[in-house]
């Protein structure tokens, strides 16, 4: 367990999302599909990927932890490759796009495009590393 500390490299990604197709079809992607799709591509950066869903199942939330920002654009970049990437697209339409975390000018520039918004880590402590 670490302290108080004032740098960090992890990267925390939250991806807002409502949900177009019936509640039942994307818990059924989101639990057979996309988190065994990209637990079976053992992501050496990626911490965890983990969905949530509001209780009237309208709207879902993706949130990634990441060791840092490297690992984030190897993210994205297996996501693209993916076939992930076009049956998301069918199941949700995107609400909002945050950062968490020092993400390096690669990463900004690959995620601006998409309304991403970004915020630096600050301050605090993370009792799991």
């Amino acid at each position: 367990m670490s302290g108080l500390r004032a740098t960090s490299d992890q990267i925390c990604s939250v991806i807002q999302c409502n949900v177009k197709s019936s509640p039942e079809e994307f818990k059924s992607w989101v639990e057979n599909r996309s988190s065994k799709y990209v637990m079976e591509l053992k992501e050496a950066k990626l911490i965890s990927y983990e969905w949530h869903l509001s209780d009237d199942e309208t709207e879902a939330t993706l949130v990634e932890l990441l060791v840092d920002s490297d690992g984030y654009m190897q993210r994205i970049k297996n996501h693209i490759d993916s076939p992930l990437a076009a049956e998301v697209m069918e199941l949700v339409e995107f609400k909002g796009w945050l950062i968490f975390g020092n993400a390096k000018p690669d990463l900004v520039k690959a995620l601006e495009p998409f309304g991403a918004t970004f915020q630096n880590y600050l301050f605090g402590f993370n009792r799991s590393i």
